[in-house]
This record gives structure tokens, C-alpha cells and sequence, in this order.
């Protein structure tokens, strides 16, 4: 890693933290932060916690959505059981039921290609480069002359960079576009589902102890990376090895306890703690709400749909699963609002910051004008988003939506690669492909009829003026039951083969889901449009904002890190439970809580033979000696949010001792605001997961792989 580059660049944004467990780091602000890492109780040197040429940080790995870690030297890896749950899906067939009785390979051979699309990310670099974004990039351009400049300027840099061959890589805004890093990572295309535990232990308590704690769930599962002989990265091929990563993590082999350093590495998505407080206030008071109930709706008609259809269950599993967390999350930071006062936060801080500006005629010179720009775009951009969430609904129409994707693919195709627009250039062509294929196996036309139905009822709560009129018409015009009677887009074969026709064939075919997508086209491309133009105003003036922040927060000696964006980051903590009036949150939960659940029915079902080797307290040497008894979860303090699922959860030597998994429910509003009096981060305990692979599932092979063998 380029630490010179990395570290020049960050270390004007550090400060004493105001709680030591806040902040999602870069790796390169790790050396700036070792007295207060040493302070918290690492046991490593902070300039080699951020070194990506070395253990820890270059054995976490991303999954395109979760994260994860190398745990052995043949590229075997660790994560979430969620978020090996589309792989397990897509394995299972009625008869074939991984979902419900798990999966174990028991050789190399039985390991089963992953679901179409699934990647390891494995990090390389992650380096500055302001400099080259912004080239060209004046006042003077209009919006979307500067959001063409930025993303012509982008493409240049991922261009060159992926000319190392297997390399994928992107740049990312920090800050608002105050500052550009581009993350450079090694793609590994053959990714096999090696070991998920049974239902009844891999989502053990299901959306009824989602988000909750006390928690005894095993969120665990294994993948492994596969190259050509070569050790080039080539997709699913029989005579493909296991990837040898460059480093691997230890797991753990002295006990964990209350008040234990813990850090966790990974890949969070996306947090808001940088938005002004009348983008929170809008969020909150109107976004949230319709969301919610927008989800809710989608999942009671997916479950009515699938209802005794085993077939359609399995296939719906996975995007059923999916609306039903982010549901349960939403209600969650709407509670959490109203439990931190957060919009009276907001206010507040925005209220200090504009107080500061308009004190200095130099600062209001240099930040007045673009924090007016700014309030006027948040307006703007304010009234799109509800009606937004409303149109978007007819993209779970999945023939639509596969027949909108191969359009877009032919009209892109028109163009040079360097121009085409992202995710239709030619270094997208295997993904798109995977895309569309992955649609077989989660598709049902009678549900996928229901789900547009449902959908264009809601549609059709938008204003006219805001919907895209010449699909309507179209729709009018064709009807479901052509719609489904006469489309050949849901053979898979039928479908890919429309990746290499030109734009003409679409618009003349007489597949119906084709028409739709030709109609749209228009409309959607203009909206587009329209949206890009605010983009490039919008970085202008946040940008700018986002620097008077960061010299804001310098000059009161406070941190102002970066808000997630999908890139690699470290967060560190300890091992803690919270008590509040009548209620005390241990930080572990125990096998005997796990049985005392059991019910044997719906989402209390473990194992018979997890159940009979719980009660028989046969722990083996597993066993926690301070709780006498096996641990299954345990709470921390460290600060994560969505992409951090599957991250390794790590000691203060840098060893595995688990994977966070989820948040607490009165603590997702973390998304916004961090408060060290609530926020806790679920970890399963990398006792249980040993445990569950000796003695309930067999896997010693896995065991000894990872050096943890008897």
C-alpha cells in the first residue's frame, strides 16, 4: 500500500474521537490513531493494522455486498450464513432442501459453484486520486457538463488500473467529492459454497429474533476461491485450484471476555452522518414511512404467492429473506430516531456549523454560497425521493426488468466502451450475463405476475406527469395475460441469447416484455438525464460544504471521518452489553439460552443432534471456563453497518473470534448518527461455529484446514 499518499491525504481529517468505539477508519488512518488504539488495548502495531501487504487487513475479502476473510492457506473463506444464503438457495431443489438441512462438502470436488454473479474481492490498494478526478473540473461547467467530466475522468483511472489482468476496480467519493480514493482488488470469478450450517442453526429465532438480542443464532458459512492452474482468475471450471491467498487469520485459541478489545474489517456500505439535517428530516418524516410499508406489502404478497408451492417457497427465499430484513431495519431506525433525538441533532449540529460560517467574512466567502447551493438541491432532490421509491416497484418484475437490462445492453453497445454508461461496458459483459442467468432459479411467472400487478398499483400513485407514459400505454395495450402467454424471456437460454442483438431486432420484436423495455426507453433516459445534471450540482456544492466540515471539526479537535461508501474500513471496540431502567444485556448468550428456545417448530427448530449435544453439556473444548458453559453470541461496541455482514470480527492480537452479523434494533439509527449508549454490533462467537463443525456437522477437514483440528 501507498502509505505516503494515503496518509498525507487523511491526516488532516484526524482528531481525538469522541467516543473511542465511533468511526469506520481507512487503513491509512491507522498510524495517526495508535495512541488511542494502544490506549483502547491493541496488541498490534497500528502502521501494520493498516498495511494491505499484511495480516490482518489483506485476509479480508469482499463478496460484492457482504464481507469476509481468508481462514485457511487454500483459500477457504468465512462469512455470514446470509450472506451464503442465495448460493444455498440457488443449490436447493425441492428433495434437495440445503436450506433447510444445510450443506457440507466433504471433499474438494463436492464443493458446489456459487449462485451465477458471485465474486471474492480480494483488497490490494486503496489510493488518492483528487488529483486525476478532478481534472478539467471547473465552476464554470454546468451540472451535467461536471458530472460527465467526473465520470469520464473516473473510467480513465478504473481503465487503466484493470489493465493488470484479473484486477477490478473503482473509484468512490469521499466526503461528497471532496476527496477520491480508487480501491483496486483482485477478482476471483469460480467461487464454490463449501459448508452452511442447517436453517435451524444458521437462522436459528428467523425475523422473530432479527435485530433482537438475547441472540443464539450460528450466522456462519463457508465459501472458497478458485483460480485457473495458472493462478490466473478464469470462472467455474473443473480443473480450477484453490486460491492461495497471501495471508490467512488465526482463529483465536484464548478464550474471549467482557471488556476485550475487539476490532471488525470489512466492507460497510453506505451511512448518512454527513447529510444536512433537512436531508435527515425528510428521510425520517416522509421516506421512511413509505418504504416501510412499501417493503411490508411486497413480502405478505410474495408469501401469499409462494404459499404452498414448495417449489416457488424455495425460489422466493432468498429476495423474501432479503425484504423482510431491510423492513425490520427500517422500523428499527425510525424508533431510534425518536430514542436519540436525532433530527433535534441534526439541527443542532447544522445550526453550530452555519453559526461558525457566517462568524468569519472569509468563511462565509468560501462556504456561504455553495451552503446555499446546497439547500436548494436537498430541496429539490427531497421531492423526487418518495415518488421514486414508488416507481421503482415495477423493477421486481423480473421479465421487465431482464428485458430493460438487454435494451440498455444493445443501445450501449452503440457507443464506444469508454463512453458507455457504467455496468454496460465490456468489462461488465460476464456479470450482466450472470445477472441474467441467476433469474431461472428465483423466478416463477405467476408470482412474478402477481409481484407487477402489486407493483403498477402503486405506480399509478404518482403523478402523471412524473410517470413514463408510453409504458403505460404499452401495458394497456398488451395486457398480463399476453404479457406472460407470449414472452419467451423466461427461458434462460432465450434470454442470454439477446445480448448480441442489436437495438433494431429489439424494436422489432414481438416478445411483449421486449416492447415494454423498447417504450420505456425514452422516458427513462430522459429522467436519467435529468438526474445526472443534479448530481453534478449537487457534488459541486457538497463537496464544498464537506471541506468547511472537515476544517470545522479540526479547528473543535474532533474526528470527521469519511460516511461508508462500499470501501474497506476497520472499526474497533470492545466486548460490552448495555443495561438501561429494568433491563441488563449480557454480553454473551449461551447454549443454555438456545435450548431454552427451542421449540422444535417454525424458526425455534435446531438440529436434533444440536439439541441432545447441548443438553448433554457436551462442549468439548469449546467450553468458556469464566461462563462454564459454551458460548453461542456476544455483543460489542464496534461501529458497522449493512456490507459489514460476514466481517471478522478480531482479537487485539488481529486473530478470528468470530463474525459480526447484526445490529440491535434500537441501535440501527447508527446509520445516522453513532451513540455509544445504544449502538451494540452482534457477533457470533467462533466457539459456536467450532463447535457446530465438530460436533453436529462433522467437518473436522474444515477444522484441521484451519489449524484448528483435534
Amino acid at each position: 500500500m501507498r502509505h505516503s499518499v494515503l496518509l498525507a491525504s487523511t491526516a488532516l481529517l484526524l482528531a481525538a474521537p469522541a467516543w473511542a468505539e465511533e468511526g469506520m477508519w481507512l487503513p491509512g488512518q491507522t498510524p495517526a490513531l495508535g495512541d488511542k488504539l494502544k490506549e483502547a488495548g491493541l496488541e498490534l502495531a497500528p502502521a501494520d493494522l493498516g498495511n494491505l501487504k499484511v495480516a490482518p487487513l489483506n485476509a479480508i475479502v469482499s463478496l460484492g455486498g457482504c464481507s469476509a476473510s481468508f481462514v485457511s492457506p487454500e483459500g477457504l473463506v468465512a462469512t455470514n450464513h446470509h450472506c451464503v444464503y442465495g448460493s444455498i438457495q440457488y443449490n436447493s431443489k425441492p428433495g434437495q432442501d440445503y436450506l433447510t438441512d444445510g450443506f457440507l462438502a466433504k471433499t474438494y470436488g463436492d464443493e458446489l459453484p456459487a449462485a451465477p454473479g458471485s465474486r471474492i474481492y480480494v483488497i490490494e490498494d486503496l489510493r488518492d486520486v483528487t488529483a486525476a478526478m478532478n481534472k478539467g473540473v471547473t465552476t464554470k461547467l454546468s451540472g451535467i457538463e461536471r458530472y460527465n467530466r467526473l465520470e469520464a475522468n473516473r473510467k480513465a483511472l478504473i481503465s487503466e488500473c484493470e489493465k493488470q489482468a484479473n484486477r477490478r476496480c473503482d473509484v468512490r467519493p469521499y466526503f461528497g467529492g471532496q476527496t477520491y480514493f480508487l480501491q483496486q482488488q483482485l477478482e476471483i470469478k469460480d467461487v464454490r459454497l463449501v459448508y452452511a450450517p442447517a436453517g435451524g442453526i444458521g437462522n436459528f429465532g428467523g425475523e422473530t429474533d432479527n435485530w433482537q438480542w438475547p441472540r443464539h443464532t450460528g450466522d456462519f458459512g463457508f465459501y472458497r476461491a478458485y483460480v485457473a492452474p495458472d493462478g490466473s482468475s478464469v470462472p467455474y471450471a473443473k480443473e480450477n485450484v484453490p486460491y492461495k491467498p497471501k495471508s490467512w487469520l488465526k482463529i483465536a485459541d484464548k478464550p474471549l471476555r467482557e471488556g476485550d478489545f475487539v476490532m471488525v474489517a470489512g466492507f460497510p456500505g453506505v451511512t448518512q452522518r454527513h447529510w444536512t439535517a433537512a436531508e435527515v428530516r425528510h428521510n425520517f418524516e416522509q421516506v421512511y414511512a413509505t418504504d416501510q410499508q412499501l417493503r411490508a406489502d411486497y413480502s405478505a404478497a410474495i408469501e401469499k404467492a409462494v404459499k404452498g408451492n414448495k417449489e416457488a417457497e424455495i425460489k422466493y427465499a432468498s429476495i423474501l429473506k432479503g425484504s423482510d430484513n431491510y423492513k425490520k431495519k427500517l422500523l428499527g431506525e425510525i424508533a431510534g430516531a425518536d430514542a436519540i433525538d436525532l433530527l433535534g441533532r441534526k439541527d443542532r449540529a447544522d445550526a453550530e456549523f452555519r453559526a461558525w460560517v457566517a462568524a468569519d467574512p472569509a468563511r462565509t466567502k468560501m462556504y456561504g454560497q455553495a451552503l446555499t447551493d446546497l439547500d436548494a438541491l436537498v430541496a429539490e432532490s427531497n421531492q423526487a425521493r418518495v415518488d421514486s421509491l414508488r416507481l421503482a416497484t415495477i423493477n421486481r418484475a423480473q421479465l421487465l426488468t431482464s428485458a430493460q437490462l438487454l435494451y440498455r445492453w444493445a443501445k450501449e453497445r452503440e457507443k464506444p466502451d469508454a463512453q458507455r454508461e457504467p455496468g454496460y461496458q465490456d468489462r461488465d459483459r460476464l456479470s450482466m450475463r450472470e445477472r441474467l442467468t441467476q433469474v431461472e432459479r428465483r423466478f416463477d411467472a405467476g408470482v412474478d405476475r402477481v409481484l407487477f400487478e402489486q407493483a403498477l398499483g402503486e405506480y399509478a400513485k404518482v403523478a402523471a406527469d412524473k410517470r413514463n407514459a408510453p409504458l403505460e400505454a404499452k401495458i394497456a395495450e398488451i395486457r398480463m395475460d399476453r404479457l406472460y402467454g407470449d414472452t419467451r424471456l423466461g427461458n434462460t437460454s432465450e434470454r442470454i441469447g439477446w445480448m448480441d442483438k442489436p437495438a433494431a431486432e429489439f424494436e422489432a420484436s414481438s416478445d411483449p416484455f421486449i416492447q415494454l423495455a423498447v417504450a420505456a426507453y425514452p422516458g427513462q433516459k430522459a429522467d436519467e438525464d435529468k438526474a445526472k445534471e443534479r448530481a453534478g450540482r449537487l457534488q459541486a456544492a457538497r463537496s464544498a460544504v464537506m471541506a468547511g466540515q472537515i476544517a470545522f471539526a479540526k479547528e473543535q479537535g474532533r474526528t470527521l471521518y469519511p460516511d461508508a461508501n462500499g470501501s474497506l474500513r476497520f472499526t474497533y471496540g470492545k466486548v460490552m452489553g448495555k443495561q438501561r431502567d429494568g433491563l441488563i444485556w449480557t454480553p454473551f448468550t449461551t447454549a443454555e439460552g438456545l435450548v431454552a428456545k427451542q421449540t422444535g417448530r417454525g424458526e425455534f427448530d435446531a438440529p436434533k443432534a444440536a439439541i441432545d449435544k447441548l443438553k448433554a453439556r457436551d462442549f468439548g473444548r469449546y467450553a468458556d471456563a469464566k461462563l462454564g458453559t459454551l458460548p453461542v453470541d456476544f455483543l460489542s461496541t464496534v461501529d458497522i453497518t449493512n456490507g459489514n455482514s460476514g466481517s471478522a470480527t478480531l482479537n487485539a492480537r488481529g486473530e478470528f473470534v468470530g463474525l459480526a452479523f447484526d445490529g440491535t434494533l434500537d441501535g440501527v439509527v447508527s446509520d445516522w448518527s453513532y451513540d455509544a449508549a445504544i449502538n451494540r454490533t452482534i457477533h457470533v462467537d467462533s466457539r459456536f461455529m467450532l463447535w457446530t463443525m465438530d460436533k453436529v456437522d462433522g467437518a473436522q477437514r474444515l477444522l484441521t484446514e484451519m489449524g484448528v483440528g483435534q
